[in-house]
């Protein structure tokens, strides 16, 4: 099977003329909608304070000022990396100001959790006037929660979705920004790890003065989710791809990393009918340029899989993960500590 795998992941070597080169500012959040962090901090201060410490916050004023941000940025015809171009999407937060985008922070709430604009208020409300989140009814908490989701807020129940927009930013998939800018294609984000570190902020339902790490049944939920994402970027990436270079090269060995880690994880035990379904996908997906239309359908196959684990299972019955998941060693970044 492995070598099947193998086989199915060597990129073929084919060039296509005519690269994308287009520099036109694509924003995954719609300004008009974003309220900010400030909005959010009113009520989750300690989750606030969390975020004033990691790396999505900073990057507002660091990123900027590197050699590296600079030396992509000259060669993608970039001036303003807070305003123009594809930095802006990922690394940055917009806002409407005066009816036009204006950047206000780096990787903010909204970057998760979606733009709250038409949420936000029905997120808070627990039931009149004096209700509390500690003495809100559990059935008008059950409709608060489904009307913010119908609304657009992406809640940590929504593993997938949640997990989708780290993987949206974090695999790159920008095939200009790759070979023209020399942008890294790519990081070797893995949920649970990069999740668990410096941008854990489970501070809301805690006690406080805590800030928990997820419980054993989550993480195996997080991991897997997570790997079956990793896949499905990874095939996105090389679909799009025009031209036999870096970042066509990048994505088809992340793709053959990808199903490689699935292969692992069925090996472990993890019995799952959506394990098997994504093993068959990733050894008869044949990775190549100018193959976009049956890759990006089997990214979706992947996507369904996905979501299904996210929706169908608690983790519990996902204990053959254990011996897969990082140690708390491997987490990214330091903790918040409240």
């Amino acid at each position: 099977m492995t070598r099947h795998i193998l086989a199915a992941f060597t990129l073929v070597a084919a060039t296509v003329l005519g690269a994308s080169t287009a520099t036109a500012q694509e924003l995954r959040l719609d300004p008009a909608k974003v309220v900010g962090p400030t909005a959010c901090g009113d009520c989750h201060e300690a989750s606030i304070a969390a975020w004033r410490d990691t790396h999505h916050f900073s990057t507002f004023k660091n990123m900027p000022r590197t050699d590296e941000a600079r030396s992509i940025a000259d060669k993608m015809g970039i001036k303003r990396i807070k305003a123009e171009g594809e930095c802006v999407s990922c690394h940055f937060t917009s806002k409407l100001d005066e009816g036009k985008p204006e950047t206000i922070g780096g990787i903010t709430c909204e970057s998760c959790h979606g733009a709250g604009k038409d949420w936000i208020e029905v997120h808070s409300d627990f039931g009149g006037k004096d209700a509390t989140a500690e003495n809100e009814s559990e059935a008008h908490r059950k409709a608060r929660w489904t009307q913010s989701e119908a609304a657009g807020m992406i809640r940590p129940g929504d593993l997938y979705a949640l997990a989708e927009n780290c993987y949206q930013c974090h695999t790159v998939p920008k095939e200009d920004l790759v070979n023209t800018g020399g942008h890294p294609a790519g990081s070797n984000f893995e949920l649970v790890a990069w999740s668990q570190g410096e941008v854990r902020h489970n501070v809301w339902y805690n006690d406080a003065g805590s800030n928990a790490e997820a419980s054993q049944n989550r993480k195996r939920l997080m991991f897997l989710v997570g790997q079956a994402l990793d896949l499905e970027y990874a095939l996105r990436g090389v679909a799009k791809a025009t031209a036999k270079a870096k970042y066509a090269v990048e994505m088809a060995k992340r793709a053959k990393r990808s199903a490689l880690r699935i292969k692992a994880i069925s090996d472990a035990g993890v019995a799952i009918p959506e394990v098997a379904a994504l093993l068959k996908i990733a050894g008869s997906a044949k990775v190549s340029l100018n193959n976009e239309a049956a890759l990006t359908a089997a990214a979706d196959r992947v996507a369904e899989q996905a979501k299904a684990i996210a929706n169908g299972y608690d983790g519990s019955e996902l204990a053959a993960l254990d011996g897969l998941l990082p140690a708390a060693g491997a987490y990214k970044g330091k903790v918040y500590a409240p």
